[in-house]
């Protein structure tokens, strides 16, 4: 009876043990591999609570399923027009077949190591097909990298997919020259810079001139109109004065031969002035003899 009292207790503590070491949760960020004696023998790709011999039977491991990334070293690569350019890119993937991730690569350390060689291939393939000024461009029309970039992504992934993981994506980190190139390089760009900003110059000079020669035929337009237009007024306007003297002159022709006279006066005689006129001049007729001035009929 005594035996019972602590045997029952005894079993119930080691039942409790064997159903701890036998059951265990997987998590919603992760895949679950159980082993074998080391073998995988089944992968749980669904989060809850699961159960398993005992270890050393069985074992369990885990394996992050949620996006990760990997940084490649920066690598000296050539481009298609022989340049020499240092680049650095980085990776997003994640596992799609844990099962076949643990049997070919094991863990996400073997992953990165397939991904850098990969990728290293990869960007020296593409960078070979594609020129400098097709990557670092302000012109969009010759900017190719999104392109590079796209391409790359779809090689490499293909590539890793017999490995159970999946590329997302692939992007540049940096595009630089080797340091013994680089003033070259900006000495060529700085060459570039200064023959453009010449043939700009060039261009407005250009059309600096073509405005001014056309400012200058509209001003010479405009001269010549307006000066068309005054003669034009100006002769009506004589027209218009000798028509008024011509009725002024019909309707009392001594008085304007009187005021026609007193206008020559003006103009003749300034003070000061010595005129020397026979007798009979017109231009005494309507002066008296001390030089006053006698209106017709005074």
């Amino acid at each position: 009876m005594r035996v019972f009292r602590y045997l029952i207790p005894a079993l119930i503590a080691v039942s409790v043990i064997v159903v701890g070491l036998s059951l265990f949760q997987v998590d919603t960020t992760e895949y679950v591999i159980v082993t074998q004696f080391g073998k995988p023998v089944r992968a749980i790709t669904e989060p809850g609570l699961y159960g398993k011999w005992p270890a050393p039977v069985q074992s369990v491991i885990r394996l992050d399923r949620r996006l990760q990334m990997y940084n490649v070293m920066e690598t000296e690569l050539l481009t298609k027009d022989k340049k020499n350019i240092l680049v650095e890119a980085y990776t997003t993937w994640k596992i799609d077949d844990p099962l076949k991730f643990f049997t070919s690569v094991r863990d996400p350390s073997g992953a990165n190591s397939r991904l850098s060689d990969i990728m290293s291939s990869e960007l020296g393939v593409a960078l070979s097909q594609y020129d400098l000024t097709n990557l670092v461009t302000t012109d969009p029309a010759s900017m190719q990298l999104t392109t590079m970039t796209e391409r790359i992504t779809n090689q490499v992934a293909l590539r890793v997919a017999p490995y159970g993981f999946s590329v997302t994506d692939v992007r540049l980190k940096m595009l630089n020259f080797p340091e013994a190139n680089r003033q070259s390089v900006f000495q060529r760009m700085r060459a570039e810079r200064q023959r453009i900003a010449r043939q700009l110059r060039s261009e407005g000079t250009e059309l600096a001139t073509v405005i001014r020669a056309e400012a200058e035929a509209e001003r010479t337009t405009i001269l010549s109109e307006a000066q068309k237009q005054a003669e034009r007024i100006r002769g009506e306007g004589e027209a218009e004065a000798i028509r008024i003297y011509a009725e002024a002159f019909g309707q009392d022709p001594e008085f304007y031969q009187f005021l026609r006279t007193l206008e020559a006066y003006d103009d003749v005689i300034t003070p000061g002035t010595t005129l020397i006129l026979p007798s009979d001049s017109e231009l005494l007729k309507y002066l008296d003899a001390d030089g006053t001035v006698v209106r017709p009929g005074a």
